[in-house]
Parts: C-alpha cells; sequence; structure tokens
C-alpha cells in the first residue's frame, strides 16, 4: 500500500465489533479508532478497547484510541409512540419540566432545564440536525411554546440548538466526569471533549482526566458557536482540535460551514496543534461501496488545506462497507497529497525556540527544504520532535523511532509521521545512527545510498532531550556512513 501522510480516523460499532472486521479495517489503512461514549453500554466500550489492543499487536499496528465524550448534547425526550410527524403551521411545546410526560404530536419533554431562559420569542430551534426547524413563539413557565416552520419525522431523543448558539449550557455534563475516568481506565490515547465553549471547559478536563491517572492528550471538538468566539485559545488549552461540522454546521448554517473548516485548521496550524476534520465525509458509503465525487471532493479538500486527519463515524460503525470506506479514504488521500504544496515557507512554522527540541525540528526541516533527502528519522521518546516536524507540510516521510508504546500510538495522528517500534542498544551516537537507519532498511523503508536527515539527543534515552540533527547516507552495507555525514549540534 502506498505511503499516505494523512491519517484516517474509524469509529467503532456494531460494523467492527468482531475481531475479522476489527482487523480488516486496521489493515486497510485505519491509524486511530474511536469509541463514542454516546453509544453503547459501559461493557461494551471497555470491550472494544480491549480489543483494539489485542486485534492491533496481533497484525503488528500502531493504532490509538480516541474516546469521545457524550458533552452536554441537548435532546428532546422519548415520544410515547417513537415519534411523529410535524407539519409546517403546527404548534409543539418542548417541556423543559423535570418529569415531562412522554413525546405526542402536541409537545415533548427536552433533556435541558434552562431551555425557557435561553431563548426568547422570535429565535429558531433546530432539531435532527436542522431537518425540522421551529420559530418560538412565547415562554410559557418550564414550557417553551414553538410554531413549525420545517417539519417533518421527529424521532425520540434528537437532539436541539438555537440557531446562531447561545444556549447557556456548560462545556461538560455531570455524566462526562464519570466517562473521564471509565476513559482512563481504558488507557486511551486521547479524549475528546465535545461542545467546549471556552479554554476553561478543556482545561477542567485536563485536570479530571490526570487525577484520573491518564497521560492522554485533549481534542478539542470544535461544534458550538461559542467555541468560535473563543477559538484561539480553546486551540492554545487543547492538543488537537476536531471541525465537528455536524452541530457546527447546525447552528451557523451551513454557508458558512466551508470558510469556518478552512479558519480551524488554519488557526490550529499556527499555533501547531493537530487538526481532525469529520462529520459525513462519505456519508453514503454508510450504504453504498463507492463514495460520491461530492465526497471524494470534501475529503481531498480538507487534505489540501492541510488536516492531520480525516474521520470516518457511522461509515465504519454502523455501515455496511467498512473496510471499503477506509480503501476509499485511502486513495482519495493519497490523491490530494500528490497536489499539495510541499516544502513551504519554513517561516510559517510559529515556534519561538522555547525548547532545544522545537529548534532542531526547525532545523530540520529547514534542511529539508533545501537538501534533496529521502527521510526525516527523529529518535524520540515522547514524540514531541515528531510532532513539531510534522508540522511543516513536506514530500519527506518522518520515521519517529520510539521505544515507549504510548509514544508510539499518539504518534499515530499526526500528519507524515510513521512511528516505528526501536529499542537503542548502544549509547554510542555513531551506533545509535546506524542501529536506526538499519531497522529501516530492514523494513525496506531506506536504501544504500539514500540520504537521510536524524534527529536525537546527545544523551541518548533523554525524554525532551533532542539536541542533535545529522545528516547522513545510507552506505552499501544497509548502516549509516559516517564518512558522508554532517553534525549539527
Amino acid at each position: 500500500m502506498q505511503m499516505r501522510r494523512t491519517k484516517i480516523i474509524a469509529t467503532l460499532g456494531p460494523a467492527t465489533d468482531t475481531r475479522e472486521s476489527l482487523a480488516g479495517i486496521i489493515l486497510a489503512g485505519a491509524n486511530v479508532l474511536r469509541i463514542n461514549l454516546s453509544h453503547g453500554s459501559e461493557e461494551e466500550q471497555a470491550a472494544r478497547a480491549r480489543m483494539v489492543r489485542e486485534v492491533a499487536s496481533e497484525v503488528g499496528s500502531e493504532v490509538a484510541i480516541l474516546a469521545d465524550l457524550r458533552g452536554p448534547k441537548i435532546r428532546v425526550e422519548k415520544f410515547l409512540n417513537g415519534s411523529v410527524t410535524l407539519d409546517p403551521g403546527d404548534h409543539f411545546f418542548l417541556d423543559a419540566g423535570e418529569h415531562p410526560e412522554p413525546g405526542n404530536g402536541n409537545g415533548v419533554g427536552v433533556t435541558y432545564r434552562d431551555l425557557p431562559n435561553d431563548v426568547q420569542a422570535g429565535q429558531m430551534l433546530l432539531l435532527d440536525d436542522g431537518m425540522i426547524t421551529m420559530r418560538v413563539l412565547e415562554i410559557q413557565g418550564e414550557k417553551v411554546l414553538c410554531e413549525v416552520v420545517n417539519g417533518g419525522k421527529l424521532g425520540s431523543r434528537k437532539g436541539l440548538n438555537l440557531q446562531g448558539g447561545g444556549l447557556s449550557i456548560p462545556g461538560l455534563a455531570e455524566h462526562d466526569v464519570g466517562d473521564i475516568k471509565r476513559a482512563a481506565a481504558m488507557d486511551v490515547d486521547y479524549l475528546a471533549v465535545s461542545f467546549p465553549s471556552t479554554a476553561d471547559d478543556m482545561e477542567k478536563a485536563r485536570q479530571l482526566l490526570r487525577e484520573a491517572g491518564s497521560d492522554a492528550q485533549l481534542v478539542a471538538k470544535i461544534e458550538r458557536t461559542e467555541a468560535i468566539q473563543n477559538l484561539d485559545a480553546i486551540i492554545a488549552a487543547s492538543d488537537a482540535v476536531l471541525v465537528a461540522r455536524g452541530d457546527l454546521g447546525v447552528e451557523i448554517g451551513d454557508a458558512e460551514l466551508p470558510g469556518l473548516q478552512k479558519l480551524i485548521i488554519r488557526r490550529a496550524l499556527d499555533q501547531n496543534r493537530v487538526v481532525i476534520t469529520a462529520t459525513q465525509m462519505m456519508q453514503s458509503m454508510v450504504e453504498n461501496p463507492i463514495p460520491t465525487r461530492a465526497e471524494v471532493l470534501d475529503v481531498a479538500n480538507a487534505v489540501i488545506d492541510g488536516t492531520d486527519a480525516v474521520m470516518l463515524s457511522a461509515e465504519t460503525a454502523v455501515g455496511k462497507h467498512p473496510v471499503k470506506v477506509i480503501e476509499a479514504m485511502h486513495r482519495v488521500c493519497v490523491g490530494a497529497e500528490r497536489h499539495c504544496d510541499t516544502l513551504e515557507d519554513i517561516e510559517q512554522l510559529n515556534v519561538r525556540f522555547q525548547r532545544i527540541d522545537q529548534a532542531i525540528a526547525m532545523a530540520a526541516m529547514f534542511t529539508a527544504t533545501h537538501v534533496q533527502v529521502h527521510a526525516i528519522i527523529a529518535l524520540t521518546e515522547s514524540g514531541s520532535t515528531a510532532q513539531w516536524l510534522s508540522r511543516v507540510r513536506t514530500s519527506v516521510p518522518i520515521f519517529a523511532l520510539s521505544p515507549i508504546a504510548s509514544s508510539r500510538r499518539r504518534m499515530a495522528l499526526y500528519r507524515d509521521v510513521f512511528p516505528i517500534a526501536h529499542v537503542q542498544k548502544w549509547d554510542d551516537i555513531n551506533q545509535a545512527v546506524s542501529e536506526a537507519i538499519a531497522n529501516l532498511v530492514e523494513k525496506g523503508f531506506l536504501g544504500a545510498g539514500d540520504r537521510v536527515l536524524v534527529t536525537m539527543g546527545a544523551a541518548l534515552g533523554k525524554e525532551g532531550g533532542t539536541n542533535t540533527l545529522r545528516l547522513v547516507q545510507v552506505g552499501a552495507d544497509g548502516m549509516a556512513d559516517h564518512q558522508a555525514e554532517l553534525d549539527l549540534h
């Protein structure tokens, strides 16, 4: 399979609950596997995490696990008969009381108790991802009386949004506190925080995660209007951001979504954060074996914009063709990458050299723009150098060699980075470089005569100690030719 620089996140679900299907999507190219804590029982979610670790080990792949918090999503309560059909002009109430009656054609309960305090007459409420719209007529105690503008079938537990945002719902729901503890127990690599409004939401989630004993990295899902207003601060408080186009598109309107997607990706890259693009990227493949042309262009556009990863949701969780959708997304990403501008102006990397490993990463990418090399090798413990390297778009693959499994899994999300298990047997730098090159030659990534850049620490095996850059040529024996190298430190 051709090397793909953009990473693929696949959501787990009933369609991937056998070892065969899970192995299939990993071998097809899934780099990160997402467990959506909104679906399935606690036992099912824990079983999926265990099976990911077991199957990934069996097939020899470095894959990360991303747990996605439920968040404070507002939903309608259950209908007596499962659903109702609403017509334009119908009057329909939303009951925010503690114990609403089962829903019917006149109204239904909602999970958000403060809804009557947050809305006013004339505002538009969007239900079921915007498929149904209602105009608020008046507030009657705990009930919000509405007029249906766009009707349709409304089912139990469907989502509700306020057009333009403005709901005062907190970024972390009460159930998220327990879910964070469960995610820590599952030893996830990433935790996605749903519906954050401010940087404080991310900082609180990080505190709870660390208290639960996890060092997983945090992903901020940008899906509320308030998040756009506080975008830079949220990005700064996160390790990665996710463009969650479902709820975000409902709140801000579909016409604004394309421009905001590009803005979020650019702002994330400006702060050297990992960025993910998600929601309905290949939705038609839930049923069909091939994507639409519009879906192909959507995925390719995100790749060209610089996203680190593209995400699949229902396509793999409940779709009929989970392996085929991974294969299709792989093809599209590889095709788009051929048309990306590479080796951009190195000054676009927003680094102020607060750490030596950042400066070494900058120097490596600068060298890669001026010297023809076949690969960059990062001898790394934590993976931080590999992340800095990945922030500059280049056609040169970055092989991140680490002895730490959790670091390798985390690096599975970084664009351009290919994590490799590697245990150094020598303290001597020359021997360590030769070992690393021999590892990649053995795996078929390098050959005699290839030139590579190697980043490492003079004190080998020390986390955060990268302070050396070498330009090395692979010798005829598949080892480093130390007669043909440039050492910068």
